[in-house]
């Protein structure tokens, strides 16, 4: 049987038994699912040809002939932050919209796996820089995963700021406000804005890696025990 231990003064959840191996293992899955993105995110857009990091989204990575690297990075990072949704429920004894938030963040980034986006900013070589009047059928559903994730992960900032204590806080909403921005200048910047353009792909690589970096914390923290 699981137990649980309350919370120490001034803290949030109870955290689950550390000797509960499942927990641990479903956490761990949070830990890693942002580095592992993250550095297949780089890598890819260091040695792919024709392709410029600084301009062009991640989501492009998905296209053309070695398009199912960047998909399948999109999906084992889906599943990963899936498996840490649940062991975030075990953990944070049974809470329920932290989790939910997570899942939808989770299954956000399997939906961009499946579903490739439309060429931005002349990637791939030969397409036009400005996205089409009209989005292809996989793109809408490209977005229609995405976009949900991406608000999710904000309000799951937000609503698990107070599982522990002021810095965990301050350090949660400065991740939402930060990952915020980033992302509305990368999407900015995919429209062609002219004063941007040319670093939309740095600036939502900065936005991925901040709201990664928050639920790595939040996974190794529980793992040690609110530590």
């Amino acid at each position: 049987m699981r137990t649980i231990t309350p919370p120490a003064p001034g803290h949030g959840a109870p955290q689950a038994d550390p000797h509960d191996r499942i927990t641990r293992r479903l956490l761990l899955c949070g830990a890693v699912a942002g580095p592992l993105f993250v550095l297949a995110l780089l890598l890819q857009g260091a040695v792919r040809a024709d392709y410029d990091p600084l301009r062009h989204p991640g989501s492009s990575l998905a296209l053309g002939e070695d398009g199912w690297v960047q998909a399948a990075n999109f999906i084992v990072a889906g599943v990963l932050s899936l498996a840490f949704a649940f062991g975030l429920r075990r953990a944070l004894g049974g809470a329920v919209w932290g989790p939910i938030l997570v899942g939808i963040w989770a299954v956000g980034f399997i939906g961009a796996g499946v579903f490739t986006s439309d060429p931005v900013s002349g990637y791939p070589p030969g397409t036009p820089a400005m996205l089409p009047e009209h989005s292809s059928l996989t793109a809408a559903l490209h977005d229609l995963f995405s976009l949900p994730g991406f608000v999710a992960h904000l309000l799951a900032c937000v609503v698990l700021a107070r599982t522990w204590g002021a810095g965990w806080a301050v350090y949660s909403v400065v991740s939402a406000v930060a990952f915020a921005v980033a992302m509305v200048l990368a999407s900015a910047a995919f429209t062609q804005n002219p004063a941007l353009v040319a670093y939309g792909g740095l600036l939502q690589r900065a936005a991925v890696t901040i709201g990664w970096a928050w639920l790595a914390v939040l996974a190794v923290r529980l793992l040690r025990g609110g530590k």
